[in-house]
């Protein structure tokens, strides 16, 4: 691993970007508020997105003395592509784990959907990486119809969007109980402009045939690491959310026993962005509840 000679934070109010290295050389767009001191969470974003959906929790976290560490995953925001397109959900695992290693052997995880997949099985496979775990709406087996809705969205516009406005109707038509359309400077933040003008989505369309559509070959693999938990566990779901259901909650509670778990009121799967101030209590509220620190972690 390895990283641009940035200094750290020093003030809750600091913010600081660095770059990490993967193993094949991609590089990882990492940003973290808060003052060095304080106890790490690292923050894994779902598929599609990037660290910016944890924006307002990360800020208010770290003003209360957390130090948040926020990425993009490969292929996301300001994190590098695969050159060949080649992606595989080992290189998001190795990625964690060079993430966790930079963040320190006391991290807690709260992962969003993909990142909580990614962040269950390095846990599992690669660790134990963490202290505890928050998984944001999202179980090892999972509601077939809305994940197919999610990647429908994904690939409504393989040509992109003419404005700005266009992408925002087609944000408002996928989330319609959101009552505020995003601000133009939020979606360029979200968005990336063509050489012909045009504006695509900022992560790899690539990544769509490599990782989502083949992804439910490697739910054994994720109900096996569920299994293999043994740090403390906060599963957050969302009251209307059409990924998770009582079923696969089930499951995940019976494979991890020792986990908790909160329903989130009026949130669908996009928890953070739908309830994000009740998100950020609930993860608060957790956290806080942690025993002693671990300080013998495979990092």
């Amino acid at each position: 691993m390895s990283a641009s000679p940035t200094p750290r934070p020093q003030r809750p109010d600091a913010t600081v970007e660095i770059r990490l290295v993967g193993d094949d050389g991609v590089k990882l767009a990492v940003r973290t508020h808060g003052g060095i001191g304080g106890p790490p969470l690292v923050f894994a974003h779902g598929f599609g997105q990037t660290r910016l959906a944890w924006s307002g929790s990360a800020e208010r976290l770290a003003g209360v003395g957390f130090r948040c560490v926020l990425a993009d995953a490969r292929g996301h925001g300001d994190s590098g592509w695969r050159a060949d397109g080649n992606y595989a959900i080992e290189q998001f695992t190795t990625d964690l784990l060079q993430i966790a290693r930079y963040a320190g052997p006391n991290a807690v995880l709260v992962g969003a959907s993909f990142g909580g997949l990614v962040g269950l099985l390095a846990q599992a496979d690669l660790g134990p990486l963490f202290r505890a775990l928050v998984l944001v709406d999202v179980t090892p087996r999972w509601e077939t119809a809305g994940v197919e809705r999610i990647l429908a969205f994904m690939r409504a516009h393989p040509d992109g969007f003419e404005s700005l406005a266009d992408a925002s109707q087609a944000i408002s038509d996928y989330l319609p109980h959101r009552r505020e359309p995003r601000s133009p400077e939020r979606l360029r933040a979200l968005l990336v402009r063509q050489d012909n003008g045009r504006y695509r989505w900022h992560w790899d369309p690539r990544l769509l045939d490599a990782i989502a559509e083949g992804f439910e070959r490697h739910q054994e693999r994720l109900l096996g690491a569920a299994a293999r938990i043994d740090v403390p566990t906060l599963l957050l779901s969302g009251s209307e959310s059409d990924v998770v259901s009582q079923t696969t909650i089930g499951e995940f509670l019976s494979l991890v026993p020792h986990a908790q778990h909160v329903v989130v009121p009026r949130a669908t799967h996009m928890v953070v962005g739908d309830r994000n101030e009740a998100f950020t209590d609930a993860v608060l509220t957790f956290v806080r509840s942690l025993g002693a620190r671990r300080d013998s972690l495979n990092i």
